[in-house]
């Protein structure tokens, strides 16, 4: 997630300094990695700079609000699940990734982006579903 955000961030001009270290201290390197990024786009230049984007044109702050947003919830589970802490998303995030994996089409299963979905339990509940279509078993 970090390199992949660092990289947009800095390919719209935004200088972001050195990556963090994350091989000592994953969680400092968040930490770190998230301060440089809220500070470079907090100039009020940054998130209307315009290009064009997967969809078409867009600004950094639309993409960073659609995708990258959307992004870390779905990593949210993932990390939360690999470190056997309470996954569960609410109904709220529930829908912030089922509202961005409809926006994306047939470009949510883009290398990068999902897996190909997988079939959930006929007995599933909406975030065992809504996951399984995003690639992930509960």
């Amino acid at each position: 997630m970090i390199d992949t955000q660092r990289e947009f961030v800095t390919s719209h001009g935004v200088d972001l300094g050195e990556a963090p270290d994350i091989d000592t201290d994953p969680a400092a390197g968040w930490r770190d990695h998230t301060k440089r990024v809220a500070a470079g786009i907090s100039d009020d230049a940054v998130p209307t700079i315009e290009y064009d984007g997967h969809f078409g044109p867009t600004t950094v702050g639309a993409t960073l609000e659609q995708f990258y947003i959307w992004d870390m919830l779905v990593h949210r589970w993932d990390i939360a699940r690999a470190v056997g802490a309470d996954p569960g998303l609410s109904d709220a995030e529930l829908d912030q990734i089922e509202g961005g994996a409809d926006s994306f089409g047939e470009a949510l299963y883009m290398d990068g982006v999902c897996r190909p979905g997988v079939e959930a339990p006929a007995d599933a509940d909406r975030q065992a579903r809504l996951l399984a279509r995003l690639g992930r078993r509960v």
